[in-house]
């Protein structure tokens, strides 16, 4: 099949004949040496000097009509850039000091456009990581449940601390909570610095009291075997929960629920990329005690 007319290759014109040369007009240089060899020499000369000068001309112009363009984009912006006709602009200083290392704002390293460079400690501060992470980042089956005096959770995996603690209890054994797992810790680091949280039911610690930990240390294993777990925050003594504390309403294991604390300690965990548990629009019992922050959004920040 033929292609298309557009993908053909149009064909050559023939070579047109060359002529006789008795019936070549003669050239009007050669006229003219003929007939005033003196005024023709001239026009030679000049156009000699022409051809040699016309390279400096087009760089010239072309210069000529960078910086014009550059004094235009200099105007609209309302920026001074030091765009002036300068015969200094191969990075010699100018009066006053200043070196001219480039005629259009460009550095001279990038070729992009100069900005004001990002101090260093400002990019330090945004790559800073957060003061606590979530403790429950590598549970497997994760599964958000409510809000009670902690946050209940099913699943299993590592648990690890919010961040920099001591542990205060661990005990695989009591029976106060079902399947007897009770471990407690106190922050020494960021704004919930002194007070105390609670990881319980069915996990196993594996800290001692009086270990120092991080946001990197498992402190207990969660087994999934019914109850799942409870955390949240403690008393400062690590005996139970906060809101069995007077101060946060006196709220045992029998409710009301949701309770203050324990919505505030589920707020703390989604702010660190916990699931919601499914009660938190729920009305809330009991009080916040002033202590705790309030707002874990704007306190992490910090």
């Amino acid at each position: 099949m033929s292609s298309s007319a557009k993908h053909r290759k149009q064909r050559r014109k023939p070579a047109r004949p060359a002529q006789s040369a008795r019936h070549r007009k003669p050239s009007p240089v050669a006229t003219a040496l003929q007939n005033h060899p003196t005024r023709a020499a001239a026009a030679v000369t000049g156009a000699v000097l022409i051809a040699a000068g016309a390279p400096a001309l087009t760089h010239w112009a072309a210069g000529s009509a960078g910086l014009g363009q550059a004094a235009v984009l200099n105007k609209s912006s309302g920026t001074d850039l030091g765009l002036s006709v300068d015969p200094a602009a191969d990075g010699t200083k100018r009066a006053g000091g200043e070196t001219n290392h480039s005629r259009s704002g460009k550095s001279a390293t990038s070729g992009h456009p100069s900005r004001a460079a990002k101090p260093r400690s400002a990019r330090q501060k945004d790559a800073a990581p957060l003061v606590y992470q979530n403790p429950l980042r590598a549970i497997t089956g994760l599964i958000p449940e409510r809000i009670d005096q902690g946050v209940d959770f099913g699943g299993s995996g590592p648990i690890y601390a919010l961040g920099d603690a001591v542990i205060t209890s661990a005990s695989g054994s009591d029976y106060g909570w079902p399947g007897g797992g009770w471990i407690t810790y106190r922050l020494t680091d960021g704004p919930a610095a002194g007070l105390t949280v609670f990881v319980a039911e069915d996990v196993r610690p594996t800290v001692s009291v009086g270990q120092s930990v991080t946001s990197n240390t498992v402190i207990a294993n969660m087994h999934d075997v019914g109850a799942g777990i409870e955390t949240g925050w403690a008393m400062d003594s690590g005996f139970t929960a906060e809101s069995q504390a007077p101060e946060a309403g006196s709220i045992s294991g029998s409710g009301p629920f949701p309770t203050e604390v324990g919505l505030n300690f589920e707020e703390l965990l989604q702010a660190l990329g916990v699931p919601a548990a499914n009660n938190r629009n729920d009305q809330a019992y009991g009080a916040l005690p002033p202590n705790y922050p309030s707002d874990w959004a704007a306190a992490l920040r910090s």
